[in-house]
């Protein structure tokens, strides 16, 4: 996926999330998730403030200044999550809904008019990401992040997920891709589902077959793995 891709991406699954939050009720959104300190509305609050952080750099390093005093010695992404949900601890489930569509557009637009030498610029993240590219975080990981949090939201509440292979297959043949360069190793993937899709490189090795979302569940942290399953992908 190219630049283009990857934020056409983000804009319809700012859609999709929309579209789910939409069908919850008052009861759902204190329901625990996958995300152990959060429940569906902290889940929420997160990602409305990520789609800020990604709308404008000085909101970005505001939260990170705040996060590196909330929570000193850890990566920043932690200390900038921390921020994003305490801050919008008193925030209604509506108002959150609202600010999601707001934040989310404003954070496409900025995120796709990055241009292409400062995507390219690479930045020092801390683990478990180390050094990349600025657009890998931009591009990938903020779309990676609302994708998984969708799946977070759906599987707490017991709604329908939504997948296609257009949309998110396209997301999880991305990760299948990161996690076989992250090991190396022979292997074959068959992944089932309407995101689904086989893979294989090398001759011989380790076979699986799983779902889909079950298979970015597990590299994601979420559920446990084993042999070439245990190699993460970041989320």
């Amino acid at each position: 996926m190219r630049h283009r891709d990857w934020m056409a991406a983000a804009e319809e699954e700012y859609r999709r999330l929309g579209a789910l939050l939409a069908e919850l009720d008052a009861a759902d959104w204190a329901r625990p998730t996958d995300c152990s300190e959060w429940d569906v509305r902290e889940v929420v609050a997160h990602l409305v403030g990520a789609a800020e952080s990604t709308a404008s750099v000085r909101e970005l390093r505001r939260q990170q200044k705040l996060g590196r005093a909330l929570r000193p010695g850890e990566a920043d992404v932690d200390g900038m999550n921390a921020v994003q949900v305490r801050e919008r601890a008193d925030a209604t489930p509506e108002q959150l809904r609202l600010d999601l569509v707001d934040a989310g557009t404003r954070g496409v637009r900025a995120r796709r008019r990055l241009p292409g030498l400062l995507r390219a610029l690479p930045i020092p993240f801390g683990p478990p990401l180390g050094t990349r590219p600025l657009g890998y975080l931009t591009d990938r990981i903020y779309t990676r992040d609302a994708w998984m949090h969708r799946i977070d939201i759906a599987r707490a509440t017991g709604r329908a997920l939504a997948l296609t292979a257009a949309h998110d297959g396209r997301i999880v043949a991305d990760v299948v891709g990161e996690w076989a360069r992250a090991h190396r190793q022979p292997h074959r993937l068959t992944l089932t589902g309407p995101a689904g899709g086989t893979w294989s490189a090398g001759v011989g090795g380790e076979e699986m077959a799983l779902d889909a979302v079950e298979f970015c569940r597990t590299v994601s942290g979420r559920a446990p793995g084993a042999g070439l399953l245990a190699h993460p992908v970041p989320f």
